[in-house]
């Protein structure tokens, strides 16, 4: 009678998952190598927001002053608002409308984005028009979740800025603020602290998002409330081991910056000083067969600048491009051995064997 005790299955760590993540950066990018794949994961990436986070997806929350840093400037309304007045008022709010549009695009498009790329690292190529077809639905409604999720953030922002405020303005402490010193940086510590808590805490959310309920979104077809709602109960019964991963996920995160910048700075040196050197030479050229600035030339030369700096930007977006799919590797990786679904879409079944191909085999 064996009365030895069946082997308890223990989930892949975080450290464990670097391994495959990396293996699966080099066949994707490297065997073999096609420059258009790298274009097309970087103009991807871009667009999903994996190139400013480096993996961790910094999602761009300003930490608000301290409160009391600074006192307000004082501003002098005119008593009436002259023609040119109301228009440049006019033009500012629709500056700030356009922004505001502008911003709400791209969001939609980056939440698009984020499943295309998720794709992307599935399939282990980048199809970009085929995917955005695909990925309208999951797209819009990560894209309402993120509008939702940056609505409750700018509430409890105001929650956490207006109740000190009100209470300042109550005590009447604002009369007499010299008076009250103390009590206003003791007030200002714990504001900061709390708001710094807060904004840690958000960016995780998004981060707990980006990397376990979009494979979710994109598997099922549910909404990333229903994704949290299925995630939460598998984090809290393995709470050490998503902590381990988000503190591995910084701490590679740095590590890949540090790379992307010293990298991104021997390119600029490369491309950059034979550029100047080349234009220098142009203009001193230019000069010489008696040239001058005019309206012809200066749009040349603006022409050749943008151009250049066009390339130049392109060569740095390439450098992220290893960054931009180990990542989302990484995630996927640590995931599959907790989510089923994830694990077969990653590695799917041989096709059967027709019969005829069977019958050869099995004589063979």
């Amino acid at each position: 009678m064996n009365d030895s005790q069946p082997e308890v299955y223990v989930p892949i760590s975080a450290i464990d998952a670097i391994a495959p993540a990396i293996e699966h950066t080099k066949q994707q990018l490297f065997m073999p190598f096609r420059i258009g794949q790298w274009t097309k994961l970087a103009f991807v990436g871009m667009l999903a927001g994996e190139l400013g986070w480096s993996g961790v997806n910094r999602s761009n929350f300003n930490f608000p002053r301290h409160p009391a840093a600074a006192p307000a400037p004082h501003i002098a309304f005119p008593d009436s608002l002259g023609p040119d007045t109301a228009l440049l008022i006019a033009f500012a709010l629709a500056a700030v409308i356009a922004a505001l549009a502008i911003g709400i695009i791209l969001m939609y498009v980056s939440s698009v984005m984020r499943f295309v790329l998720f794709d992307s690292i599935i399939l282990k190529e980048c199809l970009i028009r085929a995917g955005w077809s695909r990925r309208l639905g999951p797209g819009w409604r990560y894209f309402v979740w993120k509008l939702s999720y940056l609505a409750l953030i700018l509430a409890a922002i105001c929650i956490l800025l207006g109740l000190p405020a009100a209470f300042v303005f109550a005590s009447g402490w604002y009369k007499e603020p010299k008076e009250h010193m103390l009590p206003f940086i003791f007030a200002g510590g714990i504001i900061f602290v709390v708001l710094f808590a807060f904004f840690v805490i958000t960016a995780v959310v998004f981060v707990l998002t980006k990397d376990f309920v979009i494979p979710q979104m994109a598997l099922e077809g549910i909404t990333a409330t229903e994704g949290w709602r299925r995630f939460w109960p598998m984090m809290k019964a393995d709470m050490g081991a998503y902590g381990a991963y988000i503190v591995m996920k910084i701490v590679l995160a740095i590590v890949a910056g540090v790379i992307i910048a010293v990298v991104a700075v021997i390119v600029s040196l490369i491309y950059v000083i034979p550029a100047a050197a080349l234009g220098a030479i142009a203009v001193l050229e230019g000069k010489a067969a008696g040239l001058t600035w005019n309206p012809e030339t200066i749009a040349l030369a603006a022409i050749v600048g943008l151009i250049l700096l066009a390339g130049f930007l392109y060569l740095v977006s390439l450098i992220s491009v290893p960054a931009i799919v180990f990542f989302p590797a990484f995630s996927i990786y640590f995931f599959a051995d907790r989510y089923p679904r994830l694990a077969a879409a990653l590695s799917p079944p041989a096709p059967p064997i027709p019969a005829s191909t069977g019958q050869v085999l099995s004589q063979s």
